[in-house]
């Protein structure tokens, strides 16, 4: 790969420059080093628990009086005998010292005392007995020894201050794992920097986005060689701001070039700016781009602008100080860019509609890339690139797959994938066959199987809710082509009718439009027809009928009366700030209006569709009882059993 001239120089310079001399350390950084660190501070926090332990060992050996452990009853003996010259009474405990008399007939030495326990039972008899047999008696309170109170005051406090000394220590090293340097170099940015040897991704592997790989391919080329563009006169893009759904390859389009480009990329989520501390995210910005400046030619990539890039001060409650800050030193450092400073910022959001319009104009951000979800050729290389290390099987056809995943993005399809090589790999297969791709489709489309049982009532009125709508979809001639239908119960539907359009629709016909509505209302249209009621099951699909008609009818013109006027509600949340009140631009009559239009739209389509349905019956009864039988049918399944039931076993009125 071509390496900048300029770039290897400077880095060789870098180089040379470390090894001649250190940098200057920061005298209020904490670092770890050989003398002094984690493992030193345990080993002395060890040495200081192992000498306590010896200290109370040692106390516990101190030389005490030595004395003659005697029985109660021997003692009280002693005691009449006159045998006892004094005692000290401690709780439950009797010391004391004997007489001669005492010491010759117990067989004690003259430094020997004697020790007893008193029972818990013992009265105060003992005391009468001590005073007539003339015997000294003295109490003391029972007191732990001098040191035992000692460690048991100090233990707390010791164990406090280690649980402090971890604590810090933890915080340390987690602040010198983020920051590089101690809490001091928390303003430091948290940037990684990618090299280009690095990076796995190449635009090669970044599939059905021509148009936004051919405008970061005219940055990388103007990185590359500068001087060549300069001579004409043109000037680097500050900025380029790609959008789009989430999934749509903008983050791997930013790895592309940071395969492609042979300078130095700078990788950061929007959310790594922001802090507890106020004005730690500006001096993260500051921090960052003086790095690239220094690095020029290079590139900074920023993830999720737009948790950074918000409206400033608008939305409920105001504005966010930190976040505000964290923006405005974004726009002042885009703007400071000198003539021979070569920096581009890349940056990439699914929210361009709440970002702030200083950061949108041209200077900042001079180029806007939208990605959008793949077309059926797009999906195919998509694939394609998904697939190339996976061993297939010779009956997997991709152009069949792209042409059965309208409306995947470029993630969608990746999992789709995945989940079909976890799906052979459950089957113990040696490669990924259609079947394990298909049953991946029907897992992302239409969700995990349940596994739960039907009553043989609802398996019935499931039955011929799939029917009126896979009819319905088979006889209308607008409506995209039944794929499957089913009675097995999925994700949150108890059966399923798939349609798969025969092209991409960018664009959508009042009579294409009317037919869905109408394979919509199907399914409540059969239960109708067969059983005299509706059931709840029908709750989804009358939902996204009637959106579907105030569309066509308050947005689209497609309505006579109404006319080519359009009175959609405003869509904008609250919170973003871009309206406080989201009122609606006309009047009531004319809200009554709409709302009438849409209710005898839906009711003349509803009447259409039952007309149809009643006039097919015996094609609806043999597709509910097929359905019952085998569960699933697949179109060709479908057409079997419609078969003389529908002339010419196609669609027809």
């Amino acid at each position: 790969m071509f390496q900048h001239p300029k770039k290897r120089s400077r880095e060789n310079r870098n180089q040379e420059n470390h090894n001649e001399s250190t940098p200057p350390q920061d005298p209020f950084s904490v670092r770890p080093s050989s003398q002094e660190g984690p493992s030193n501070q345990w080993g002395l926090f060890f040495w200081l628990t192992i000498g306590i332990f010896l200290a109370f060992y040692y106390l516990q050996g101190v030389e005490q009086p030595q004395r003659v452990d005697l029985a109660y009853s021997d003692f009280l003996e002693a005691v009449e005998s006159e045998h006892v010259e004094s005692v000290t009474l401690r709780g439950q405990s009797v010391a004391g010292e004997l007489t001669d008399a005492g010491r010759e007939a117990l067989s004690v030495d003259e430094s020997e005392g004697f020790e007893t326990t008193r029972p818990t039972i013992e009265n105060t008899r003992l005391l009468e007995r001590l005073e007539d047999n003339g015997v000294q008696v003295s109490a003391r309170p029972t007191e732990a020894p001098w040191w035992q109170q000692v460690i048991a005051q100090a233990l707390p406090w010791i164990l406090i201050l280690g649980l402090m000394f971890w604590f810090w220590g933890r915080m340390q090293k987690r602040i010198m794992a983020n920051g590089g340097g101690g809490m001091f170099n928390m303003g430091k940015s948290q940037a990684r920097q990618i090299r280009s040897e690095d990076s796995e991704v190449r635009l090669d592997d970044v599939a059905g986005s021509e148009n936004a790989k051919r405008e970061v391919t005219e940055v990388v080329d103007f990185l590359k060689e500068p001087d060549r563009y300069r001579a004409l006169g043109a000037r680097v893009p500050r900025g380029v701001l790609m959008m789009g759904p989430p999934g749509t390859g903008k983050t791997l389009l930013a790895k592309a070039v940071a395969g492609e480009a042979d300078v130095p990329f700078f990788s950061i989520s929007g959310s790594e700016f922001i802090e507890m501390f106020i004005g730690v995210g500006a001096s993260r910005v500051r921090d960052l781009f003086k790095q690239a400046k220094e690095q020029s030619p290079s590139v900074v990539f920023i993830d999720e602008l737009d948790s950074i890039g918000r409206a400033r001060g608008t939305g409920m409650g105001g504005g966010n100080d930190e976040r505000e800050q964290t923006l405005n030193q974004i726009l002042a450092e885009m703007d400071g860019f000198a003539k021979d400073e070569t920096v581009v910022v890349l940056a990439a959001t699914n929210r361009p509609d709440v970002l702030d319009k200083a950061l949108m104009r041209p200077g900042r951000f001079d180029r806007k890339v939208t990605l959008e979800n793949p077309h059926r050729e797009a999906r195919r290389r998509i694939l394609e690139v998904h697939t190339a290390k996976m061993p297939l099987a010779d009956d997997v056809d991709l152009e069949r797959l792209a042409s059965m995943t309208v409306g995947f993005s470029g993630a969608d399809l990746a999992n789709l994938v995945n989940q079909a090589a976890l799906v052979a790999g459950r089957r113990k297969q040696q490669s990924i066959d259609w079947d394990c791709l298909s049953e991946a489709r029907d897992h992302e489309l239409l969700g995990e199987a349940k596994d739960i049982a039907l009553s043989a009532d609802e398996r019935h009125i499931v039955a011929y809710h799939e029917a009126g709508h896979a009819l319905l979809t088979w006889l209308l001639p607008k409506a995209d082509p039944l794929e499957k239908v089913t009675i097995l119960p999925r994700s949150q539907a108890l059966g399923v009718t798939a349609q798969m359009p025969s092209e991409d629709r960018f664009n959508m016909g009042e009579s294409y439009l009317r037919d869905r509505i109408t394979v919509m209302f199907g399914g409540r249209l059969a239960e109708s027809i067969v059983f005299d009621e509706v059931s709840s099951g029908a709750e989804n699909d009358i939902e996204q009928a009637t959106q579907l008609a105030r569309r066509m009818v308050g947005r689209w013109g497609m309505n006579r009366r109404i006319g080519p006027v359009s009175f959609a509600e405003n869509q904008a949340h609250v919170f973003l700030g871009q309206q406080i009140a989201q009122g609606r631009e006309f009047g009531d009559a004319t809200a009554s209006l709409v709302d009438e239009e849409i209710r005898e739209l839906l009711n003349s389509l509803q009447d259409k569709g039952e007309q149809l349905l009643k006039k097919h019956r015996k094609a609806l009864d043999a597709l509910a009882h097929a359905l019952e039988e085998h569960e699933t049918l697949e179109s060709d399944e479908v057409g079997e059993v419609l078969k003389g039931l529908v002339p010419d076993g196609k669609r027809s009125h």
